[in-house]
């Protein structure tokens, strides 16, 4: 998402905010229907074969050298992000673990069920898919309101520990694991721009459909505000 720039402090919510208990069991019913839909977006994005976004390609690349799975490199990459919030004082949620782990699994058993294609009529649903339901997912994991993703906190702990604005940080970072990516294999290709240019929009879209009323003040405002990649 190299376009998908955050553009205010406090991008994710990275604590737990005083919501009713009514709605903890929505909270956690949406939050877990976004990670599982961001897990199938992503697949659907290593099945059309266009390019994925800069994270993705770090964790291709990763699985193409490794031998393991894409899901399983998902999930070890997101709990050793989460490792570099120790020394950078960011607060875990729920939702930061349940990311970190589950969106693996999700894309895993995608990838397991939906099989590689060579047609075109096929591959390209499959990169709308992805791209809009990444789109949408981000809107419900963002709107539950139960921790940020592993790879925006380490964005937001770098600014907050003063090492550059996020916009700055968000670029680093993430040109960085789009090269190191490539270099291991990863896809990069049109999907790459087009999912750097559409997420942040998309995202802003969905939000207000499914923010939590209580919320509101902590999820993105501006129409470049947007999740990681995973």
């Amino acid at each position: 998402m190299i376009n998908a720039f955050p553009s205010m402090k406090a991008t994710l919510p990275r604590v737990f905010l005083p919501v009713p208990a009514d709605r903890w069991p929505r909270r956690a019913i949406q939050l877990f229907t976004g990670l599982s839909l961001f897990g199938i977006g992503m697949a659907m994005q290593v099945r059309a074969a266009f390019g994925l976004d800069p994270w993705n390609v770090l964790h291709e690349g990763l699985a193409k050298r490794t031998g393991l799975s894409f899901g399983t490199v998902l999930v070890i990459v997101g709990l050793l992000v989460i490792a570099l919030w120790i020394p950078l004082r960011q607060r875990l949620g729920i939702g930061t673990i349940a990311n970190a782990v589950w969106v693996g699994i999700a894309a895993d058993l995608t990838l397991w069920v939906v099989p590689p294609s060579e047609l075109l009529a096929i591959r390209i649903p499959e990169i709308v898919f992805g791209v809009a339901g990444v789109g949408f997912a981000g809107a419900l994991y963002i709107g539950a309101g139960l921790g940020s993703g592993p790879r925006d906190g380490l964005m937001m702990g770098l600014h907050e520990r003063g090492f550059g604005s996020i916009r700055l940080m968000r670029t680093l970072i993430e040109l960085s694991v789009l090269a190191i990516g490539w270099l291991l294999g990863g896809t990069v290709g049109i999907a790459t721009v087009l999912f750097a240019l559409a997420i942040g929009p998309l995202v802003q879209l969905f939000l207000p459909w499914v923010a939590i009323e209580g919320l509101r003040s902590s999820v993105p405002a501006g129409p470049n505000d947007a999740p990681e990649g995973s």
